[in-house]
């Protein structure tokens, strides 16, 4: 059996998993909410609430800077 040379995308279930890449510029509402170990509803809490900034990209795409939102909750 040959492996396929496409990339295959794999989703990100653990925040242990982000230690060895880079630290990434922007996530989407589930991944920054496993990036922080926090639950989804809490980033839309944390929005809601105003410590979260989000940016609108599209109808179904919102990002959240990362740098920005450790800023806000005071984890760096």
């Amino acid at each position: 059996y040959k492996m396929s040379n496409s990339i295959q995308i794999k989703q990100i279930t653990e925040k242990k998993e982000y230690q060895n890449m880079q630290k990434p510029k922007y996530l989407r509402s589930k991944e920054l909410a496993i990036y922080l170990g926090i639950g989804e509803s809490t980033v839309w809490l944390y929005v809601k609430q105003g410590k979260l900034i989000k940016h609108k990209i599209s109808a179904k795409v919102t990002l959240f800077d990362v740098y920005q939102a450790e800023k806000s909750l005071n984890l760096i």
